[in-house]
C-alpha cells in the first residue's frame, strides 16, 4: 500500500469519526439515548479517562483528575507520533500491505480520539441537561488537552442475570456487550485484530531469514545422511 492510500484511509476514518462526534455533540444531552435496535443504540456518552473509563488518578491516588487527564493526553500524542512513524517506515521498507492497513487503523482511530481530548473542552460547551453549544462565547468545559472523548455506539446483544453461585456478582444483572464506544474505538480494535489474527501475514519471514532457514535444513540433512552412512 502507498502513503497517498494510507492517507485516503485515515482521512476517511477521520471524516466519519469527527461527523459521528461532532452530530452526537450538537443534537444529544448527555446519557441520551435512542434505540435504533433492540441490539443496537445510539447513547450519548463522554469518557474523560482510559478504556472503560479508567483514569491513572484509581491508581495513584495523589495524582489530581485534571493532572491525570493532562498526562493521559500528552501520552496519547506521543503514542501516536511513534504509532505515525511506523506506519511511515512500514510503507518505505514495503511491508506487507496487511501490517500497513492494520497500523493505518490503529493511527487514525488513535488520532480520532486525541482531537476530542485536545480540543473539544474548548471548542465546546459542556452536555449535561442541554445540547452542547459548537465555539460557545462564554468558553469551553475545559482548557486545552482536558477534553472528554465522545463515545456513542452501544450493542446490548443480550441482557441477563447472573447465576446466584457466579462469584462477586451472583444475582446481579449483566449486558453484552456493556461498553459503548466510537469510530475511532473500532478502527483502533481492528487494526489490533488484523494484527493477532493475521500475524504471520502482516510479519512474513524476510528473504534473508529464509536462505538462513533453507541453509540450516540442508546442514540437518547432511548430518542425518553423514549418521546413516556410518551406521
Amino acid at each position: 500500500m502507498s502513503l497517498k492510500k494510507a492517507f485516503l484511509l485515515i482521512i476517511l476514518i477521520l471524516l466519519a469519526d469527527q461527523i459521528s462526534k461532532l452530530y452526537i455533540k450538537t443534537h444529544f444531552e448527555l446519557r441520551d439515548r435512542i434505540e435504533v435496535f433492540e441490539w443496537f443504540h445510539i447513547a450519548f456518552v463522554e469518557n474523560d479517562g482510559m478504556a472503560w473509563g479508567t483514569k491513572i488518578s484509581d491508581f495513584a491516588s495523589f495524582i489530581s483528575d485534571k493532572t491525570a487527564k493532562l498526562s493521559l493526553t500528552l501520552f496519547r500524542i506521543v503514542a501516536v507520533f511513534g504509532i505515525g512513524y511506523w506506519l511511515v517506515s512500514s510503507i518505505q521498507k514495503k511491508a506487507s500491505k496487511t501490517l500497513i492497513w492494520a497500523v493505518a487503523l490503529i493511527f487514525a482511530g488513535a488520532l480520532g480520539n486525541i482531537i476530542d481530548s485536545v480540543f473539544y473542552g474548548v471548542i465546546f460547551s459542556d452536555s449535561i441537561n442541554k445540547v452542547a453549544t459548537f465555539l460557545p462565547v462564554e468558553g469551553g468545559y475545559a482548557s486545552l488537552f482536558h477534553g472528554n472523548v465522545v463515545d456513542m455506539l452501544h450493542f446490548p446483544i443480550y441482557s441477563g442475570i447472573y447465576p446466584e453461585w457466579f462469584p462477586f456478582v451472583g444475582g446481579k444483572s449483566f449486558s453484552f456487550f456493556e461498553p459503548v464506544f466510537n469510530i475511532a474505538d473500532m478502527a483502533i480494535s481492528t487494526g489490533i485484530g488484523i494484527l493477532i489474527v493475521f500475524n504471520k501475514k502482516a510479519f512474513p519471514k524476510s528473504s534473508d531469514e529464509l536462505e538462513i532457514l533453507d541453509v540450516e535444513k540442508e546442514v540437518e540433512k547432511e548430518k542425518d545422511t553423514t549418521q546413516l552412512e556410518n551406521v
